[in-house]
């Protein structure tokens, strides 16, 4: 029997790199189809989608800035035609700019960081609910957003915008679960800590990750896919009970 066309959907936003490209992996392990949003790295995102072929669901690329309204309706709207439903959202694009201490910061930074990071998962969230919700008709559906300990620790010295950027995701977090909880939508967040991703490199210090690893209670850094374990637990019906939750993936720190 051919039960592709109802496998679960999960949009992953930033899907072709780190947490994002685990994430997709893992989820088509689990038996979802996978939708694959990026911004420019076309060749990932498309290895991406192989890799959840080779597991047996259906992949779908996006190009898509989270930040964009117009390219935002455009990636739900490919959703809709290519799957016809949507069962859960992974809010995980996020950016991060040099090292800076906040006298150095300047305005385009810190909006294209908050643009990103929060404003974007705002966005996605709404066309999400519109299709999930079922004040709309929907039949329900998971949100999860990906924060960072940089919300709890402040990242002086060198991601102050981020951590500011990833305190209003929370903040969103927190609302959004409560408004959409009588309609059939969990709404959570995993907060990852330090993770051995390329994102670090784009902050200046690709090996970051190893020298501050000594203030992290298990003494080591993550990897992407323990982030990915977290994010389909939540996504998960054994997380049925859980909304407006904060599940930290720090290695304790």
């Amino acid at each position: 029997m051919d039960t592709t066309a109802h496998a679960p959907v999960m949009v992953i936003t930033g899907a072709s790199r780190g947490i994002g490209a685990a994430t997709a992996r893992l989820a088509a392990t689990r038996g979802y189809d996978v939708v694959i949003s990026y911004v420019s790295n076309e060749a990932a995102a498309q290895a991406v989608a192989q890799e959840v072929r080779a597991a047996g669901r259906r992949a779908l690329p996006v190009r898509a800035d989270s930040a964009d309204p117009e390219q935002v309706g455009r990636l739900f709207a490919a959703v809709d035609e290519t799957f016809g439903r949507l069962d859960v959202l992974v809010n995980n694009a996020g950016i991060i700019a040099r090292q800076s201490r906040l006298e150095d910061l300047d305005i385009e930074r810190i909006r294209r960081i908050f643009a990103v990071n929060a404003i974007g998962p705002i966005l996605c969230a709404q066309q999400a609910v519109k299709r999930m919700s079922q004040r709309h008709g929907g039949a329900g559906g998971v949100v999860v957003n990906v924060s960072s300990a940089a919300a709890r620790l402040g990242s002086p010295n060198e991601y102050m915008d981020y951590a500011a950027s990833k305190g209003a995701l929370e903040t969103f977090t927190t609302g959004l679960a409560k408004e959409v909880a009588g309609e059939g939508i969990r709404v959570n967040c995993v907060r990852a800590g330090h993770i051995y991703t390329e994102m670090h490199a784009s902050g200046g210090e690709p090996g970051r990750v190893d020298r501050v690893k000594h203030t992290i209670p298990l003494g080591r850094g993550g990897q992407p896919e323990e982030i990915a374990q977290a994010i389909l637990w939540l996504a998960s019906s054994e997380a049925s009970f859980v909304t407006g939750a904060f599940l930290d993936a720090t290695g304790g720190k």
